[in-house]
């Protein structure tokens, strides 16, 4: 009976971290983007200067985080205009005239291809953020840059699709007359009691489990969105018939909620697992964000978000942004000024969440006791070299700590391949505080208190606040 006050309290604390991730593609990322672009077209003026007491090899034109925030805002802007060779009412009637049963196929055929290109698309991402932040005197060993760009967009333009047929299938559901389509939709979520219930659950797959419900669970809240758009700006914007809509859409969610209580309930009865587990997992999402919000972060968190949780903002945001400019019509001065008030109130609903969420896991790590981990060297750093010093990007990844080292974003740039290589096979701090044995918890908490009393003072108040407007990876 705790199952489903734990698990919810795990799904809040997650859908909160994809809103902050997807509402940074909205508000920071076209910010930080003018920003680059100005100093890229500024640099004569005050840069040259700066990179002259520096070897031919270090001098670079932008820092690595903003050459990857310049590709993910040429990326969005490319695939929108993209999205307008896609008719959506095309789409919807050609959707509409196929059977229930037809539909009810393609609908679970969505769900499944959704999460492979999602699978598939971080990976590209990654290889184009890696391709073009790498060192210069590194061997390259891969196909290029302009290859790697026009994969990354060829994925978020076919992930777009994809979710956009998924919101049309959704939409004919709720317009059907008989309302059965949505049944066998809303029954569909069942199915998949039946088929994860009865397996057998370790502590890490019951992890990747619930980040794969939040990611779902929170996309599905961004489809009901963008189909109560369309079914508004059919009806005129008529007030009333969004009463008409709230009825089905209280239901998609209840059904939701309510297959995933069961489901976990289930899964922590049949394999012995405590409801204190989902704690774990909520400091585990905590010590994500937390670590890269720390000075020398050596990753972006919506980067972080889109490897722990499979959410990959940029298709949603394509497909959002095509949806609300072709709702919306935007005509005179008023309605530009409202535009501006909505984007400033956008800006700071994502700050304020940010704060939030950055207080709130500060509290979860430290009530986990995972604050060592933070600032402890890996076992395999250089003797006598303080763990807090902010490392160059050219230097080896020996003295970044060991959940870095694995979960670090393409921008951290190890110059050898064979110190690369060792430290994608270590494991996550994070995930090695979800392995941990019931039976050796004292044990472990014991001697991290002992290593509390030995190490010196350091607090979670050496995080960024900064950080909290986008990392600063250096």
């Amino acid at each position: 009976m705790r199952i489903p006050r734990e698990l919810e309290k795990l799904m809040f604390f997650g859908i909160f971290l994809c809103l902050d991730a997807f509402l940074y593609v909205f508000t920071l990322l076209p910010l930080r983007v003018f920003l680059a672009l100005f100093q890229f077209i500024t640099l004569p003026c005050y840069g040259l200067r700066s990179h002259q007491g520096l070897r031919v090899s270090d001098r670079r034109l932008l820092q690595p985080a903003q050459v990857c925030d310049i590709f993910k805002g040429v990326i969005l802007v490319i695939c929108y205009f993209m999205m307008h060779y896609v008719d959506y009412s095309m789409m919807y009637h050609l959707i509409r005239g196929q059977s229930v049963i037809k539909l009810y196929i393609i609908y679970n055929m969505l769900e499944v291809a959704d999460r492979l290109f999602s699978s598939f698309g971080q990976d590209i991402l990654d290889a184009l953020y890696w391709t073009a932040t790498e060192p210069k005197e590194r061997k390259r060993a891969h196909i290029g840059v302009i290859p790697h760009f026009f994969m990354a967009v060829l994925y978020v333009f076919l992930h777009a699709i994809l979710i956009m047929v998924q919101a049309t299938t959704l939409n004919v559901a709720f317009n059907s007359h008989n309302k059965s389509l949505l049944t066998i939709m809303m029954s569909n979520n069942f199915v998949e009691i039946k088929g994860s219930v009865f397996k057998k659950f370790e502590k890490n797959n019951l992890f990747q489990m619930s980040n794969s419900d939040i990611k779902e669970r929170f996309t599905n809240y961004v489809l009901l969105l963008i189909v109560c758009l369309r079914n508004m700006e059919q009806f005129s914007w008529n007030p009333d018939h969004l009463w008409v809509l709230f009825p089905d859409v209280c239901m998609v969610i209840a059904s939701e909620i309510a297959v995933d209580i069961v489901k976990h309930a289930f899964i922590t009865k049949f394999n012995d697992i405590t409801a204190d587990v989902y704690s774990e997992y909520r400091a585990s999402l905590a010590f994500d964000l937390v670590s890269s919000r720390q000075k020398n972060a050596y990753t972006d968190y919506s980067d972080s978000v889109s490897r722990r949780m499979g959410f990959i903002p940029l298709p949603l945001a394509v497909l959002l942004i095509r949806v609300v400019t072709s709702s919306i019509k935007v005509q005179g001065v008023l309605a530009y000024a409202c535009v501006v008030l909505f984007y400033c109130g956008l800006i700071s609903l994502k700050v304020l969440n940010s704060i939030v969420l950055l207080g709130k896991s500060c509290q979860y790590v430290k009530e986990a006791k995972m604050e060592e981990k933070l600032f402890s060297p890996p076992p395999t750093s250089t003797p006598g070299k303080p763990p807090s010093k902010p490392q160059s990007k050219f230097k080896s990844t020996q003295g970044i700590s060991t959940d870095e080292s694995f979960s670090a974003s393409v921008t951290n740039q190890p110059v050898h391949q064979k110190e690369n290589n060792t430290s994608l096979l270590v494991t996550s701090n994070s995930d090695q505080f979800l392995t941990t044995p019931d039976g050796e918890d004292k044990d472990i908490s014991q001697d991290n208190s002992e290593l509390k009393h030995r190490s010196s003072k350091k607090d979670l108040l050496e995080i960024d606040r900064f950080t909290i407007c986008g990392n600063r990876i250096d």
